[in-house]
């Protein structure tokens, strides 16, 4: 039988305008340490934002979350957190902040493959 291995993760959530709290789940960040495993899936559902908030810059929305991806594959090209350990961007990007990005607090669990859980968590949870 296959080891559980525990796994961290939160939701990604768009949070167009913030004094409304009114948020789209984007995407999903899971950290796995016994996998040495950070992933990151995004997509951007313009017509849902769109309806919450009609100006918002959809591109601009789009190069932050690509900087949350490139963070979490430790692209030495996006900036120094990009180039913490595992646990440490992990933790930068679910750390608490009051932006038009914004991750849920972070929940646990088990899995035998993260990438897997990564998948699906972003499918329940963001299509």
């Amino acid at each position: 039988m296959q080891e559980k291995h525990l796994f961290e993760y939160a939701v990604i959530r768009v949070v167009p305008r913030v004094e409304r709290e009114e948020f789209i789940n984007a995407g999903i960040v899971l950290y796995c340490r016994d996998q040495r495993f950070l992933g990151v899936m995004f997509s951007v559902d313009e017509d849902r934002l769109r309806s919450l908030c009609p100006l918002l810059d959809i591109e601009e929305l789009k190069e932050h979350l690509k900087a949350f991806e490139q963070i979490a594959i430790g692209n030495k090209h996006a900036g120094p957190i990009a180039k913490l350990d595992l646990a440490g961007r992990f933790r930068w990007l679910t750390a608490t902040r009051s932006t038009i990005v914004q991750a849920s607090k972070v929940h646990p669990g088990l899995c035998d493959d993260a990438g897997e859980m990564l998948e699906r968590l972003y499918n329940q949870l963001v299509l």
